[in-house]
């Protein structure tokens, strides 16, 4: 599986945001995308996930143009999962309830097979305790873990991450990123929208820097981190590291 963007190009009425954007995500790799806010990171993600439809360019998942108009969006939203910084949990429903709803009602798994396996996954990220509990009764932590076992569940080959940390408390932020290494150790592909420098040298193949809605450089993680090539990275940079 490799997934590819070529010459994106997106805009909001007068604000163009992505400009003849490219970037290569091979299977199993982690890459993080970073810079500051209004560079296009969001936008990425969300035309990855055919949530926003590009003006031009391709979206190329195993050699296949997702990004061609009339394109069902839904089997491909079925292999690429996103997680964004709100939770989006329905709150009158159980945190499997939760996670339940979209497996069964689009992957027509049987009732007990589907209860197995989310009961598994919740078992592996450290909240079997918490299946019956509504989200308002889960911390906010629990509840991105919640919600990206709910992205999980529907078997995505491809996760994308929009700076899931950034609505937590600073004690919290620790539980998610755990559940983020878990999936970088098994080689899930993954593209993380992020702010968490210490994450990104850990875990990331690769971390694209974007200003203006373009990668103006990209390299192994802890190169690009350590010694950036360009003196916009350098900036930025010392910005981050200084809040």
């Amino acid at each position: 599986m490799k997934l590819r963007l070529v010459d994106i190009d997106k805009s909001f009425g007068a604000n163009h945001v992505l400009k003849r954007f490219s970037l290569d995500v091979d299977e199993g790799e982690c890459v993080c995308l970073i810079g500051p806010s209004g560079s296009g990171k969001s936008t990425v993600l969300r035309t990855v996930n055919l949530l926003e439809p590009v003006d031009d360019g391709q979206i190329l998942l195993d050699g296949v143009d997702i990004a061609e108009p009339g394109l069902d969006p839904q089997p491909i939203r079925q292999r690429i999962g996103i997680v964004f910084q709100s939770y989006n949990l329905f709150p009158h429903m159980t945190a499997a309830d939760n996670v339940k709803l979209a497996p069964r009602r689009l992957l027509a798994e049987a009732p007990a097979a589907l209860a197995d396996r989310v009961g598994g996954l919740f078992e592996t990220f450290g909240l079997s305790g918490h299946m019956d509990h509504y989200p308002d009764q889960l911390s906010g932590g629990q509840q991105q873990r919640v919600a990206i076992i709910r992205a999980l569940a529907m078997r995505p080959e491809i996760m994308l991450f929009d700076e899931v940390t950034s609505a937590l408390d600073p004690e919290l932020v620790g539980e998610v990123l755990d559940v983020m290494r878990r999936l970088r150790d098994q080689r899930m592909t993954m593209i993380v929208a992020t702010h968490e420098m210490d994450f990104a040298r850990e875990a990331a193949d690769r971390v694209a820097m974007l200003d203006g809605g373009q990668i103006i450089e990209q390299g192994a993680a802890e190169a690009l981190l350590t010694a950036p090539a360009r003196q916009r990275t350098r900036d930025f940079l010392r910005l981050d590291r200084s809040k």
